[in-house]
């Protein structure tokens, strides 16, 4: 993503310090403060010295999974989300997408209260998923909260809609309905067809790939796939709902237990299981920032961003506000629900047909989706000029510093 970013033209959006915090339900479990060695003393204080375990254990999952950039500049793919993992991490990454976050933790030596605790509520703000969903996801969702995460100057929706005018594609705003099979002189074609306003139509294409979750219950992707022997099988396993609700208004600090509002510190606050109702509340900044630009006072009304499982009841609103303006909620199937699906899809579903989301089923962000897309684009390149040496091949670390 970064390179995208360098290659657009754009810029990191400037952060806005803010102090976080872990709601338990009744206080809070554990606060940040403005100090770094008094924020290391408390989690030692906490929770011994767990936090440096599992520190090691992300650093040494993503030392492994950096990988992959490596190996992609040197125009490697993979055919199968297996294979992709197997190269980076031989069987203990495949196996992190069967053992559980709580598993692996263990392990390592990290305690159950540390995972309860911090843990769990890292989990349910990125996936909305607790500890027992499996170890690799995890491990990713980890390594994003240890303070290296950036968004773009005027909002990350910049880097989609810039990368797309510079490959200046042809867009058709239509909705795909199916994927037909033809073949001509033994080489496979594939008739895409949808529909729009004007009606229905087709086009043949050598090469297709499916950027959208395939999933049973997702019914934005109901296209058919028609042709094929044997036939291409639905990708088995459910996405997890996620409710974002922004909400201009005055926050309740007395239900955090500060009846003073004045005094409330915190500008983002993690919840373990309890309460059920929402996971995360932040205090939220415009995509641009100036360099003028102060947050809110916890007295004043603030724009704040309450992520739930659920869409909020009234009756929740207010136990989270004084009083609000306004509420604008959004909700979409976010991420898979990790352990609903027992297999890892497969990158290639045909010789030129491809589904880039198969990644997401062993881990989802935005960086990922970026690894997945350029492994499918060299994928796809290697197929059509038959470079089958650069396809699922094993040992590649040995084979790079070879190149090298």
């Amino acid at each position: 993503m970064q390179d995208f970013v360098k290659l657009l033209g754009l810029r990191q959006r400037r952060e806005v310090v803010g102090r976080s915090a872990l709601f338990g339900g009744e206080h809070f479990v554990l606060e940040e403060t403005d100090w770094y060695l008094l924020n290391l003393f408390r989690l030692w204080w906490h929770y011994g010295i767990s936090f440096l375990r599992l520190q090691m254990w992300v650093e040494e999952v993503m030392e492994k999974f950096m990988r992959i950039y490596k190996y992609q500049a040197h125009g490697f793919a993979f055919s199968g989300v297996e294979e992709l993992l197997y190269s980076l991490g031989e069987s203990a990454f495949v196996n992190m997408t069967q053992r559980s976050v709580t598993e692996s933790l263990l392990q390592v030596g990290v305690t159950q209260r540390f995972i309860d605790d911090v843990v769990s509520a890292v989990l349910r703000a990125s996936y909305g998923q607790s500890a027992a969903m499996p170890a690799f996801a995890g491990a990713m969702s980890l390594a994003g909260a240890q303070g290296s995460l950036w968004s773009v100057e005027g909002g990350n929706k910049l880097v989609c809609s810039g990368l797309l005018k510079l490959t200046k594609a042809n867009v058709i705003h239509a909705t795909v309905t199916s994927v037909t099979l033809h073949s001509t002189e033994g080489k496979a074609l594939y008739q895409v067809g949808y529909e729009n306003e004007v009606g229905n139509s087709s086009d043949l294409y050598d090469i297709v790939v499916i950027a959208s979750p395939l999933h049973l219950d997702n019914s934005s992707s109901n296209f058919t796939f028609e042709g094929f022997n044997p036939p291409i099988e639905d990708i088995q396993g459910s996405f997890q709902p996620s409710v974002v609700s922004l909400v201009h208004g005055y926050l309740n600090s007395s239900y955090f237990g500060f009846p003073d509002p004045k005094l409330f510190p915190f500008a983002s606050i993690l919840t373990t299981d309890f309460p059920s109702f929402f996971s995360t509340l932040d205090n939220i900044c415009p995509v641009n920032i100036s360099a003028n630009f102060r947050r809110k006072q916890p007295q004043e009304a603030a724009v704040w961003r309450v992520q739930s499982p659920q869409p909020l009841f009234r009756t929740q609103l207010k136990t989270l506000f004084r009083s609000y303006y306004s509420v604008q909620t959004a909700e979409w199937q976010a991420h898979p629900l990790y352990g609903s699906r027992l297999t890892l899809p497969r990158f290639a579903l045909h010789d030129q047909l491809f589904y880039l989301n198969a990644l997401e089923w062993a881990a989802s962000s935005v960086e990922v989706m970026a690894v997945a897309a350029k492994n499918v684009a060299l994928l796809a390149y290697n197929r059509w000029y038959q470079d089958l040496d650069k396809i699922d091949q094993k040992d590649l670390m040995h084979k790079v510093k070879t190149e090298l």
